[in-house]
């Protein structure tokens, strides 16, 4: 309903023209490749294929397609990760539609832009200090699943499980895996 309602104001703009939609993130990236727009505006949380790695993959195969980011989800760690994916824009949601289109008309015109206020809480927050694999084992921890279940699901000994959640567990200044999970979401680090 929220991507209909936002196609439909855009659309209204006389110099704008949506050439596609997609319910997930792999519909995004297919429908980019195939209509090769100017502009591609995702959100973070996307089935299938989030937001940011949806970004990723335009970007590395249809580089003339800027990406922008719109999500309810205002976290330092998402705006982080959404530029290193190669997103030129990172907006929120409570945005009005004029903003938007605006946004647009700037973003194609070659400007980054990138919500102050969320600009401000990623540079005070610092980088994401899990590595890439740290990140893996805290997302498969978080549906609750035993140090084995993950380690057959991440093709890892049960030792090395146990080693990455300890880690994870002390960069993310918690106590346990469940609370890192959390507090790693909560920042946008998963």
């Amino acid at each position: 309903m929220v991507r209909g309602a936002l196609a439909t104001l855009l659309g209204l703009e006389a110099d704008i023209e949506v050439v596609g939609e997609a319910a997930t993130g792999e519909e995004a990236v297919a429908v980019v490749r195939e209509t090769k727009p100017d502009i591609a505006l995702l959100d973070i949380e996307m089935p299938v294929m989030d937001g940011i790695t949806a970004a990723a993959e335009i970007a590395r195969t249809t580089p003339g397609c800027r990406v922008m980011i719109l999500t309810t989800f205002g976290r330092p760690g998402y705006l982080r990760r959404a530029m290193e994916a190669g997103a030129v824009a990172f907006m929120v949601k409570d945005s009005p539609a004029r903003e938007l289109a605006a946004a647009i008309r700037r973003v194609r015109a070659g400007e980054r832009l990138i919500d102050p206020a969320l600009a401000a809480a990623a540079l005070s927050a610092g980088p994401n200090p899990l590595s890439p694999r740290e990140r893996d084992v805290l997302s498969a921890a978080a549906d609750g699943s035993t140090i084995g279940d993950i380690a057959l699901r991440l093709h890892l000994s049960e030792g090395t499980v146990r080693n990455y959640l300890s880690t994870a567990i002390q960069k993310t200044h918690t106590r346990n895996r469940m609370e890192a999970v959390q507090r790693a979401q909560s920042q946008g680090w998963l």
